[in-house]
This record gives C-alpha cells, structure tokens and sequence, in this order.
C-alpha cells in the first residue's frame, strides 16, 4: 500500500513538472537545399582555385564572387531567407570538409578560423552587396 501511495506522488508531482524540452527551430527545406547548393558550389570553386595553386586570399575572392554572380542571377525566392551567418557556418564547414585537410585546417577549430576569415574577406570583396539576398 505504501509502495501505491508513493508512486502515486511521483506520478503526480511528474506531471504538476513536467520535463523540459529543447525545442528546434523549424525552417522551410526549400531554403535548407538553396543553402547546401550554395555552399556546395562555393566549396568546389574555392577548393578547385587552391588546387590550381592560387592563394588562400585569391582563392578566397574568386570563389566569393563566382558564387555571389550565380546567387545574385537566381530567380529562387528562397534566397531573401538565408541568414548570413549561417551560410558562412555550412559553407566552412563544407571548405573544411572538402579540402581543409590539404591547407591545415581541420576539425571546430579550422571550421571556426574560416568561418572568420570568408566573413572577413567576403565583407571586403563585397562590401555593398548581401551574399543570399
């Protein structure tokens, strides 16, 4: 009986407090697939230019504005929704994945360093313009 009892309090206090959850934004895939494009095609440019044995910075530029010519040609309306930030996050971690090994970049860090450094660049290459919009 006292085994019911107890159980029964921590039923109820279980359910007066209730876990708490995390919960995930949600966002329409359509702009999750121009994304990914996106950073797939800034990938292979910029992974293509350092193979051809240009530098770190012209690779860096010619990708940006390659990629910035196609998005800015697109008739997606998708485009107006992609966040700066998080597209410079996939596209590192995209560089990284690709060919960072091949430059000295690999793992959170090197994904963080080429985060900061295609912001840097791409504000200088671009400053009047909005990569996804």
């Amino acid at each position: 009986m006292l085994k019911f009892f107890l159980g029964l309090i921590i039923f109820v206090i279980y359910l007066l407090n209730p876990q708490v959850g995390l919960a995930f934004d949600t966002s329409d895939p359509s702009v999750s697939l121009l994304q990914n494009r996106i950073s797939n095609n800034f990938s292979r440019k910029y992974c293509k230019a350092i193979q051809n044995g240009l530098s770190k910075d012209e690779a860096m530029k010619s990708a940006i504005v390659k990629t910035e010519n196609i998005i800015s040609f697109s008739y997606n309306p998708q485009k107006k929704w992609i966040e700066k930030d998080d597209l410079a996050n996939q596209i590192s971690l995209q560089v990284v994945n690709d060919c960072g090994w091949s430059f000295g970049l690999m793992g959170k860090e090197g994904v963080n360093y080429f985060k900061s450094y295609f912001l840097e660049i791409y504000e200088k290459t671009t400053p009047d313009k909005n990569f996804s919009r």
